[in-house]
């Protein structure tokens, strides 16, 4: 499936995001890919914390914000990012795949079914970058999935979208992305947690709003 690529915004931007006017499943989709400059510049401006706090209230996360604290360096980053997602015996700590988590389907029956999903909009996931059931190819069909609803002149077409939207949260995303939190709670790692907790509440609220 082709990346969609997402521009970091400048400073003022972010004193400005309009969280109901962007794509929050790019969004994060942006923050959980394979390490990048430009979403580590996105997240280490200063007024990045404060853009949360408000994402946070408007999804209606539980509890108070916690603070969202960034590393220094990109090296730092990058490690983090590794030693997180990538790498660890047998597995890595938190790994970005849903067959990695739900251990009641083959992890190729769970590849197929993502695949399935993702020839409503005749796109296809390249293996050679990411497999069909890795976060960011499943988070980039929905975001083409909610584009192509949202500007679809047909109401069936857009009817039939927004069904396989949900369907697909249901049976994909939340059947795994919630344990992949509680993993990632477990560990002391800047950053991700709080972004982890935003994506549960938005995925949750996009299955009940719809």
């Amino acid at each position: 499936m082709p990346r969609m690529p997402m521009i970091a915004p400048d400073e003022n931007a972010v004193n400005s995001i309009d969280w109901q006017q962007n794509d929050l499943y790019r969004f994060f989709a942006f923050v959980f890919a394979p390490p990048a400059r430009e979403c580590f510049d996105l997240l280490s401006l200063p007024s990045l914390p404060e853009a949360l706090r408000d994402l946070w209230k408007q999804l209606g996360c539980e509890g108070e914000f916690p603070g969202f604290e960034w590393f220094a360096s990109y090296e730092q980053y990058e490690s983090t990012y590794i030693a997180l997602f990538d790498v660890g015996m047998p597995e890595p700590p938190v790994p970005l795949f849903e067959s990695a988590h739900d251990k009641t389907h083959p992890a190729q029956e769970i590849a197929l079914e993502n695949t399935y999903f993702y020839e409503v909009l005749g796109l296809k996931s390249d293996p050679g970058r990411a497999l069909p059931d890795y976060l960011v190819t499943q988070l980039e069909f929905l975001a083409a999935l909610r584009y192509t609803c949202e500007h679809t002149c047909e109401e069936g077409t857009a009817v039939s979208l927004a069904r396989a939207e949900i369907e697909f949260l249901e049976r994909h995303l939340l059947n795994w992305v919630p344990t992949a939190k509680v993993k990632l709670d477990r560990t002391s790692a800047l950053g991700f947690p709080v972004m982890m907790t935003l994506l549960v509440q938005f995925l949750s609220q996009r299955y009940e709003g719809s």
